[in-house]
Formats: structure tokens, C-alpha cells, sequence
């Protein structure tokens, strides 16, 4: 599946909480998001209004390696309608 366009650090964090992911601090533009699901792991996301697609595919790579799932699947577990 294709990544989405004009996606905003908000609109992220509120589709990772579907994977118990929930904002820990921010610092800045930047907030942390954690979760405990499969162990605790933690990432970075910017809080821009329209992130970057590299941007977006890092965090989505680095979540989808933690759940064990491909980045394709992750993308549809959170931006399909």
C-alpha cells in the first residue's frame, strides 16, 4: 500500500494509539511516544503539520519492525478506511 500524503505529526500519534502508543513528553516540536505492547519501545515524531514521506516511512519502519509486521500492513492497519 501506498504512504499517505500530507499527514501531520498529530494525525500519526492519534493513528499509532491503536497500537497503545501514547505521548510520554515533548520536547519542542518533537513528542515521544510510547508503548508497551510487545515490550516497551519508544519513538520520535515530529510534530509538523505535514511530515516528510522519508520521515514518515522511518517511523513507520521502526513501528512495524517492533509489532513484527511489514510496513505495508502497518499502513493499512492505520490509515485504511
Amino acid at each position: 500500500m501506498r504512504l499517505p500524503r500530507d499527514v501531520s505529526g498529530d494525525d500519526l500519534a492519534k493513528a499509532l494509539r491503536r497500537l497503545g502508543y501514547e505521548v510520554t513528553r515533548q520536547t519542542g516540536s518533537h513528542m515521544r511516544l510510547t508503548t508497551e505492547r510487545n515490550g516497551e519501545h519508544h519513538v520520535t515524531v515530529p510534530r509538523h503539520r505535514s511530515l516528510r514521506i522519508g520521515t514518515l516511512a522511518g517511523v513507520l519502519d521502526e513501528v512495524a519492525r517492533h509489532h513484527d509486521i511489514t510496513r505495508s500492513q502497518l499502513v493499512e492497519l492505520l490509515f485504511a478506511s
